[in-house]
């Protein structure tokens, strides 16, 4: 049996620190090679990165209840054609028809649009 005791991740990481930088030391590692799985595929040991997700940015903001409504509605218009909609895909999906209008058509749209007072409501204490 090893008696010897495993190190901890803190071990490992002082004892790289202190290892000194030789000429035979390998900065720059070449990628390790592929190995072959058990179905014949080869695969890297390297993770590869994932390309194309967007980050999502959280955020908060205020409506009116006549446009939650409308957005409650759109969302049971949208299960009646056979589609489970959120409420962002729904936001998502006017901005993008937003972006497709021409610039007055857009500055008509944007009047059309009641102003609500931003921030939350001041809580007074009588």
């Amino acid at each position: 049996m090893n008696s010897k005791k495993p190190k901890t991740k803190h071990e490992v990481i002082q004892s790289t620190i202190n290892e000194p930088v030789t000429a035979e030391s390998n900065l720059n590692p070449e990628p390790e090679t592929p190995f072959e799985t058990a179905d014949g595929e080869e695969k890297s040991s390297i993770k590869k990165r994932k390309s194309g997700k967007t980050k999502v940015i959280r955020d908060s903001f205020s409506f009116p209840e006549s446009d939650y409504r409308k957005i409650s509605e759109l969302k049971k218009a949208c299960l009646s054609a056979g589609m489970h909609v959120k409420k962002s895909e729904v936001l998502r999906a006017g901005l993008y028809l937003l972006t497709q209008l021409d610039a007055e058509a857009l500055k008509q749209t944007m009047e059309k649009v009641e102003k609500v007072q931003t921030g939350r409501p001041s809580s007074t204490k009588d």
